[in-house]
C-alpha cells in the first residue's frame, strides 16, 4: 500500500444527459402496483363508507407498507414486512406524540429531520430495497404536522396497525398461487445475465482477434468492447449472487429449490466458461421459469455439476446491523442537515406545509453526490409535471369523496407502474396523489396547494443538494481499501483450497461464495465512491485488477470443484 498522501478527486461535471432517459420497466412492476391499490383501497373505501375519510392518513401509514419486499422469498418476506410495519408504527408514534405535545414548527421540523436520517440509515443498512426511506419520511413528516391530542394517539396508531396487518396479508397473498415466485425470478435474472455475458464475451473475443490481425490492439472499439464485457461479467456475478441469496432465504431445500439451484449452478458455470456456453439454452430456461409451471429440468452434465451448490449455506453470513450502520453515518448526517435546512427555509418563506420540502430533501440522498444530483433533477421535473396533472384532475376529484378516493388509487397504481422506468415518471403520479391526500380532511384551493408544492420542491431540492455537497463522505475511500483487502483475502483463501489435494467437504464451495460476495461488494463500493466529491482518488487500476484476478479464481474454483466432486462420486 502506498504511503503517499491521497490525492483528492476534484469536483466533476454533474450529468444531465440520460438523467431523464426512460428505461425498461421492472419485470414485476405490476406486483407493487396492484398490491398498493388493494392495500390502500380496502381501508380507504371502508372509511368512505363510514363517513370518516378524515382518518385515511393514519390507515395510509400501514397500507403503504405493501410496497416493500416484493423481491424477497415469502419466508423472508414475512419477516421483512413485519419489521417494515413495526418500523412504520414506531415512526408514526414518535410523530404523533410530538405533534400532541408541541405546535412549534421549528421543533417539528427538527424531529422530522432526525426521523428521516434514522430511516435513511436503517433502510440502507438492512437493504430493504425500493421504495426505501421515502415512504417512511413522507408518512412521519405528514403526521408531525397533523394536529393531535395525546388521547387521540392510541386510536390513530390502532388504525395504522390494522392497515399494516392488512398490508402484510396483501404482500404475502401471492405465495398461495406461486410459492416459489421470487426465487424463480431471481434465478431467471441470473440465467439471463450469464447469457448476456457469454454473448458479450464471444463478441469481444472476435473483435479483439480482428483488431490484433489488423495490428490495432489498442483500438478504441476493442477497448470499449472489453469494458462492456467487464461490466456484463460484473452484472452476471451480481445476479448469480442475488439468486443464491434468494435461495438461502427460502428455508428447507425442497425439490423445486433443488431444481432452481441446478439452474443457478449452470449460470455460474457459464460465467466461468463463457466460450463453451449456449446463451440460447440459458435464456430458454429463464423463459420457462415464468408463470406457475414446473421448474425446468436442467439435468447436470455430470455429477460434479449437481454437487456444486449443495454446501451453499456454509457461506459467510451477513454482517451485524451495527457494523453496516457505521459507514452510513455520513449519509445520515447529510439527510438530517438537508431535511432540517429545507424545512426551515420553507418556514421562512411562509409555506404552509414545510414537511413537503423536508420530504423532497429526504428523497434525494443516494449512494453518492452524482446520483443525488440525478435524483434531484428527476424529482423536480416529475413534481412540476405532476402539479400540472393535478390541476387537470382536481375538478374531477372534487366531484365528491368517492371520486377523490378513486383518483388517489389510480395515482397509486400509476406511480408504481412507472417509477421503475425512471424516478421522474413515477413522481408525476406521486405528486397529485400527495396533493389529493391532503384533501381527505376537506377540499382545498388547488392554486394554493400547487404553489406550496412547487416552492417546497424547489427549496427541498436546492437545499438538500447543497447539504450533500457540504457533508463529504470521506469514508468512501476507506471502504474501497477495506473491500479490496476483503477480496484479496477471499481470493487467497480460495486459491489455497483450489491447490489442496482434498479440501474439507463444502470448504471450497463456501470460499467461492464468499469470494463472489466480496467481488459484488467491491463493485458496489467502487461505483459509490466514483460519484463522490472531494476525496481521495478511486484506485481504478487496483479495483479492475482485483476484479479480474478474483473472477479468474472463481472460474478456476468452479472447474476444480467439479473435479473434486467427480472424484468423490467415483470413490
Amino acid at each position: 500500500m502506498s504511503s503517499a498522501a491521497p490525492t483528492p478527486t476534484p469536483a466533476r461535471r454533474l450529468p444531465l444527459a440520460g438523467v431523464l432517459r426512460v428505461g425498461r420497466p421492472s419485470d414485476i412492476w405490476f406486483k407493487p402496483a396492484l398490491s398498493v391499490v388493494v392495500a390502500v383501497g380496502v381501508p380507504n373505501l371502508t372509511l368512505l363508507a363510514l363517513g370518516r375519510l378524515d382518518l385515511a392518513m393514519y390507515t395510509m401509514a400501514g397500507s403503504l407498507c405493501a410496497l416493500y419486499a416484493h423481491n424477497l422469498p415469502y419466508a423472508a418476506r414475512a419477516r421483512a414486512l413485519a419489521w417494515v410495519v413495526l418500523g412504520m408504527l414506531a415512526a408514526v408514534a414518535v410523530a404523533l406524540v410530538t405533534a400532541s405535545l408541541t405546535s412549534s414548527a421549528v421543533v417539528l421540523v427538527a424531529v422530522g429531520a432526525l426521523l428521516a436520517a434514522a430511516q435513511k440509515a436503517l433502510c440502507d443498512a438492512t437493504r430493504i430495497g425500493p421504495p426505501g426511506p421515502v415512504i417512511f419520511a413522507f408518512i412521519s413528516s405528514a403526521s408531525l404536522f397533523t394536529p393531535q391530542t395525546l388521547g387521540q394517539v392510541p386510536g390513530h396508531l390502532a388504525l395504522a396497525a390494522a392497515a399494516g396487518a392488512w398490508a402484510w396479508l396483501v404482500g404475502m397473498a401471492p405465495g398461495l398461487v406461486r410459492p416459489h415466485g421470487p426465487e424463480r425470478r431471481a434465478t431467471a435474472r441470473a440465467l439471463n445475465a450469464a447469457a448476456a455475458y457469454a454473448e458479450m464475451f464471444v463478441a469481444t473475443s472476435a473483435s479483439t482477434a480482428a483488431s490484433t490481425a489488423a495490428s490495432a490492439e489498442a483500438s478504441p472499439t476493442a477497448a470499449a468492447g472489453r469494458e462492456r464485457a467487464r461490466a456484463a461479467r460484473a452484472a452476471g456475478a451480481a445476479a448469480v449472487h442475488a439468486a443464491w441469496q434468494s435461495l438461502f432465504a427460502t428455508g428447507a431445500r425442497s425439490e423445486p429449490r433443488r431444481a432452481l439451484e441446478r439452474l443457478v449452478v449452470r449460470a455460474e458455470i457459464a460465467l466461468a466458461a463463457p466460450a463453451d456456453t449456449d446463451p440460447g439454452r440459458l435464456r430458454a430456461w429463464a423463459r420457462d421459469l415464468r408463470g406457475t409451471g414446473p421448474v425446468p429440468s436442467a439435468e447436470p452434465a455430470s455429477a460434479a455439476d449437481e454437487l456444486l451448490g449443495v454446501e451453499a449455506e456454509r457461506a459467510a453470513g451477513r454482517r451485524p446491523l451495527a457494523d453496516r450502520l457505521g459507514p452510513l453515518l455520513p449519509l445520515a448526517l447529510r439527510t438530517a442537515l438537508g431535511c432540517a435546512l429545507a424545512g426551515y427555509v420553507s418556514l421562512a418563506l411562509g409555506v404552509g406545509r414545510p414537511y413537503w420540502a423536508l420530504v423532497t430533501a429526504a428523497s434525494l440522498y443516494q449512494a453518492n453526490i452524482t446520483l443525488t444530483w440525478s435524483r434531484g433533477v428527476q424529482r423536480v421535473v416529475g413534481n412540476l409535471v405532476g402539479v400540472l396533472l393535478f390541476a387537470a384532475v382536481a375538478p374531477l376529484a372534487h366531484l365528491g369523496p368517492a371520486a377523490l378516493v378513486l383518483c388517489c388509487l389510480a395515482f397509486n397504481f400509476g406511480a408504481e407502474a412507472l417509477i421503475s422506468r425512471n424516478y421522474w415518471l413515477g413522481s408525476i403520479c406521486v405528486t397529485p396523489m400527495a396533493l389529493l391526500i391532503t384533501e381527505f380532511t376537506g377540499f382545498q384551493r388547488p392554486g394554493e396547494l400547487m404553489t406550496d408544492r412547487i416552492v417546497d420542491t424547489v427549496v427541498g431540492a436546492l437545499v438538500g443538494f447543497a447539504a450533500a455537497v457540504a457533508v463529504t463522505n470521506r469514508r468512501a475511500g476507506d471502504r474501497i481499501e477495506i473491500a479490496l483487502d476483503t477480496v484479496e483475502r477471499a481470493r487467497e483463501h480460495t486459491a489455497r483450497l483450489i491447490a489442496a489435494e482434498r479440501p474439507a467437504p463444502g470448504a471450497l464451495d463456501a470460499a467461492r461464495r464468499s469470494l463472489a460476495a466480496a467481488l459484488v461488494e467491491l463493485r458496489a463500493t467502487a461505483d459509490a465512491a466514483a460519484g463522490e466529491w472531494w476525496q481521495r482518488a478511486v484506485p481504478t487500476e487496483r479495483v479492475l485488477l482485483a476484479e479480474r484476478t478474483g473472477h479468474r479464481t472463481l472460474a478456476t474454483a468452479v472447474r476444480r470443484q467439479g473435479l473434486h466432486a467427480l472424484e468423490g462420486t467415483r470413490a
